[in-house]
């Protein structure tokens, strides 16, 4: 069902616009360093913002302007994006600009799709310059821009790219859920493109020819423009109308997509141009296929009536026209005009503890950050070292970093409790094999072949009946019973170190008894003193009992005697 309605704006109240500032990134891709434009705009070059792409030029025959003369290139990769850091929830115009120039000599403009936030922008045809302009609340704390290869040798750039934040107020009839494409927006009678600094928002109204009709300036000094769209000053300085209240206008749109796939959301500005008297009066409505469509509209100078229409479908029969109505004595009028198509729902993009641990990733293996964007959408376009479910939130399910030349321990990526599949062989990672890998709930893959791990494999890995693991290729890793060099399983020192000590203290103790028995076979008999020697002797019995009874201590107990004879 579509939606529509009149706005007309308060007679005393003067515009006072809250223009956020908080977001103002122009960027110049494939240049380097930053200048400041005609409209005081200041453009940078992005070579440190994306690692990826080549540089160029257009051909001098194919000069638009300094901004649209360069280029950066992609020849590597499914997609690659730019990122660039935003407030979550605020809403924004993103704008990217295409000119192909024929830099490459070839004559063959490519085509490729354009992404944002994961989501689908436009098929770009770059067989001429193109400008895309789409307008939506951002989910996350950054956006990405995204061009994607759709043909095999055909090679996506980008020329210009501009983030604008915007008041929340505008274009805000459709809800936050959804993102509108611009399909036309143009000025009549204008004779000059408007932007920033004329529209602090830098929306981009270009002048429309018209046929058969009359172009006006406004008297208005001041025109008050507090509406929820805000439209700038300098495109209600002028308006077209018929010559006379016998004719109406067609109100056309030029559109750049296939708008009929979408619904569309449509705004129309009326400003007055001069002071009526009371006998004039222009009072006009709007007609849908030649039925009336709108209630009666009338414009107040110095003020502007804004009409929008809301998730309206339209077909390529489908014809707006201003007809005066009876009582009114001046012809219909129009100043300017917005196209968009309404896109379907954004996506909430891939699971955040997915991108968490892929972040993780990212920091510690600095080869791995040449991929941006959304690592999972839009499907198509999955970053190609991951697998990922194809839920509403996807879920990354398998990571293949075979043969990428990683070095080091693996940081904990422990958030990705969804991967089923984990292959890092062939690579030079090291220190011991974190245990968190044993606690990944679906996992059923694990190659860690061809590497330097070391230690041993963690208990929770080694009992998984379930896992499917490989470890060989590392020489210094415990598998299959191996002992672990400097893991503390190699017990040779401590034995030694208890034995040589006892050894020596048995050695003793028997070359002290063998001493004492023949000393005792020496001593001559002596009758009458059996008694003595017989308690002797018992006494010298008991000590080598209590030797064999307690070897730790046996040569502290030997009798005195036996070490002070002689």
């Amino acid at each position: 069902m579509d939606n529509h309605l009149w706005l007309l704006a308060p007679l005393l109240a003067l515009c006072i616009m809250s223009v956020s500032s908080k977001v103002f990134v122009s960027i110049d891709c494939g240049a380097s360093g930053s200048f400041t434009d005609e409209n005081s705009i200041e453009w940078k070059g992005d070579n440190d913002l994306i690692s990826s792409g080549v540089a160029h030029a257009v051909q001098p025959n194919y000069s638009v302007s300094r901004v649209m003369d360069t280029l950066r290139v992609f020849t590597t990769r499914s997609k690659n994006c730019y990122s660039i850091e935003v407030e979550e929830g605020e809403k924004v115009l993103v704008r990217a600009g295409f000119n192909y120039g024929n830099y490459d000599n070839k004559s063959t403009p490519p085509n490729f799709d354009l992404l944002f936030d994961g989501n689908f922008w436009i098929a770009v045809n770059a067989s001429e310059l193109k400008i895309f302009e789409i307008v939506y609340v951002v989910k996350k704390k950054d956006i990405s821009v995204c061009v994607a290869q759709t043909n095999p040798g055909e090679f996506p750039f980008i020329s210009t790219l501009e983030v604008r934040s915007l008041d929340s107020q505008l274009y805000s009839k459709f809800g936050t859920n959804h993102a509108l494409l611009l399909q036309s927006r143009f000025g009549y009678a204008l004779n000059q493109t408007i932007r920033f600094p004329l529209d602090p928002y830098d929306r981009i109204w270009v002048p429309i020819r018209t046929t058969n009709l009359v172009n006006l300036t406004s008297d208005a000094s001041i025109i008050n423009v507090n509406v929820p769209d805000n439209p700038p000053q300098a495109v209600l300085k002028n308006a077209v109308a018929t010559q006379n209240t016998s004719q109406f206008i067609n109100l056309g749109f030029n559109v750049v997509d296939d708008p009929f796939r979408y619904p569309a959301y449509i705004n129309w500005y009326f400003s007055e141009v001069r002071e009526l008297n009371s006998s004039e009066l222009r009072s006009f409505r709007i007609f849908k296929d030649n039925l009336p469509f709108s209630l009666p509209i009338v414009p107040r100078f110095g003020e502007v009536v804004e009409y929008f229409i809301s998730n309206l479908s339209l077909t390529t029969e489908t014809i707006f026209s201003l007809y005066p109505l009876g009582d009114s004595t001046l012809p219909p009028l129009i100043n300017a005009a917005e196209l968009f198509s309404i896109r379907d729902a954004l996506s909430n993009g891939t699971n955040n503890n997915d991108v968490e641990g892929l972040a993780s990733l990212q920091n510690v293996f600095i080869v791995l950050q040449q991929w941006s964007g959304d690592p999972c959408l839009p499907a198509p376009y999955s970053w190609e070292w991951i697998k990922c479910s194809g839920d509403y939130i996807p879920r990354v399910t398998s990571i293949n970093l075979n043969g990428f030349n990683l070095t080091g321990p693996l940081p904990d990526f422990s958030k990705m409790d969804a991967l089923e599949t984990i292959d890092l062989h062939n690579n030079s990672l090291s220190g011991p094999i974190p245990k968190f890998l044993g606690t990944l709930p679906n996992l059923k893959q694990l190659n860690l072949s061809d590497n330097q791990f070391t230690g041993s494999i963690p208990r929770w890995l080694s009992r998984n009946s379930k896992l499917n693991s490989t470890y060989t290729g590392n020489p210094v890793l415990c598998v299959n019973g191996k002992s672990c060099p400097g893991s503390g399983n190699n017990k040779t020192p401590i034995i030694l170190g208890v034995t040589i000590p006892t050894v020596f203290i048995l050695a003793i103790a028997v070359v002290l008894v063998v001493r004492h028995r023949r000393r005792k076979a020496s001593v001559p008999s002596h009758s009458g003193d059996t008694s003595s020697l017989s308690g002797g002797m018992q006494g010298t019995n008991k000590g080598i009992v209590e030797l064999n009874r307690n070897s730790e201590e046996r040569f502290y107990r030997s009798p005195t005697p036996l070490l002070s004879e002689g």
